[in-house]
C-alpha cells in the first residue's frame, strides 16, 4: 500500500493511510487477531455478519424496487 505525501503535509498523508487500511479491513483484521477466537464463537461471528449482509442487500433491493 503507498500513500504519497503532497507539499510536507504528512497529517494529510496519514489521513489517507488510515482510510485505505480501513477499507481494505486491516483494523478489523488486527482486532480480531488480537485474542484466540473459538471455533464455535468464531461461527456465529460469521453467521451474524452473513444475516447482516443478507437484510442489508434486501432492504437495497426493496428500496429500489419500491423507488421504480
Amino acid at each position: 500500500m503507498q500513500v504519497s505525501v503532497r507539499d510536507n503535509n504528512v497529517d494529510q498523508a496519514l489521513r489517507a493511510l488510515k482510510k485505505k487500511l480501513q477499507r481494505e479491513g486491516v483494523f478489523r483484521e488486527m482486532k480480531l487477531r488480537q485474542a484466540y477466537e473459538k471455533p464455535s464463537e468464531k461461527k456465529a461471528r460469521q453467521k451474524a455478519e452473513a444475516i447482516r449482509r443478507a437484510r442489508k442487500l434486501a432492504r437495497k433491493k426493496a428500496q429500489r424496487e419500491g423507488m421504480l
